[in-house]
């Protein structure tokens, strides 16, 4: 065993990690060409597009009416639906990974349900329950109340797309970290409260963060269900992701890739700030296990 061990010893590289290492630069090959190919050039491609007639032509794009209706329609979207979908993210893995009860397992799946159902079928669903001839469309039209192509509807359509996101990132951080601090705050006299914001949410802010990163990132760039219950009514019910699609129909390239270019500035925004707290997280861990 030793005289083997000594063998592998001697020489320039040992055979396995010669191939150990081809195989490496053949996989990070391959990881960058897809990455090239799916992602750098269709931003790059946005971005020249964006440009192609010069920065005046872009700027009157961005400031067209119907550009900033859509803009302001998307940023209010997600002012509604990421402060929603935290509290119900929160709650829900707080249920999940500090009590057992019947129902749990559904619970989960509930969570989870709409991974697993597209987008669209999700708008269709709100169109059947809230349209003029849905389950709740006469009551609603009785009162005049309009949810299907107007902005409740567009608001209900993404919350839908975007509450898993909060909850999935907890759930398992919730579950690893125990509940041993936790209670020993409370055998010390602190309150719910004061054992949440001083125990709890501390230990699970960079995964807290990280899923309404995502949740943003997802409601504002939500097509689909959106798409549905909308009505494209130009000014009122279009977000920048249905705007686009509408000005590219029109043959407005220009003005059709400037709003593009604003939501793949958010992309990479998110995926900066993504980085970013996972590098923060990390870095917490370190501290904590040199402690």
């Amino acid at each position: 065993m030793s005289i083997h061990a000594a063998t592998l010893s001697v020489g320039p590289e040992p055979v396995a990690l010669a191939d150990a290492r081809w195989v490496r630069y053949t996989l990070v090959g391959l990881t960058l060409a897809i990455i090239t190919l799916f992602l750098i050039l269709p931003l790059a491609t946005v971005l020249i597009e964006a440009f192609s007639k010069g920065w005046r032509v872009y700027s009157a794009s961005i400031t067209h009416p119907d550009t900033l209706s859509a803009i302001g329609l998307t940023l209010l979207t997600a002012a509604i639906c990421v402060p929603l979908t935290t509290f119900f993210g929160v709650c829900a893995a707080w249920a999940v990974a500090r009590f057992d009860f019947r129902g749990k397992s559904l619970l989960l799946t509930l969570i989870d349900l709409p991974f697993s159902v597209s987008p669209v079928i999700a708008g269709l669903i709100y169109v059947l329950m809230f349209g003029a001839q849905g389950w709740f469309g006469p009551l609603l039209e009785a009162y005049d109340i309009k949810i299907v192509f107007a902005i409740p509807g567009i608001i209900l359509a993404t919350l839908f797309v975007t509450f898993p996101f909060v909850a999935r990132e907890l759930i398992p951080m919730m579950q690893e970290m125990g509940h041993e601090e936790e209670e020993a705050a409370l055998s010390l006299g602190a309150s719910g409260w004061q054992m949440f914001f001083k125990i709890t949410l501390p230990n699970i802010k960079w995964g807290l963060l990280y899923g309404v990163l995502l949740c943003n990132a997802r409601a504002m760039g939500e097509f689909g269900a959106v798409s549905v219950v909308s009505g494209h009514i130009r000014g009122l019910t279009n977000t920048l992701p249905l705007h686009v699609e509408i000005t590219y129909n029109e043959y407005d390239f220009v003005g059709a890739f400037a709003s593009a270019s604003l939501l793949a500035a958010l992309a990479v925004v998110t995926l900066v700030v993504k980085s970013y707290l996972e590098w923060r997280q990390y870095q917490e861990r370190q501290a904590a296990n040199r402690a």
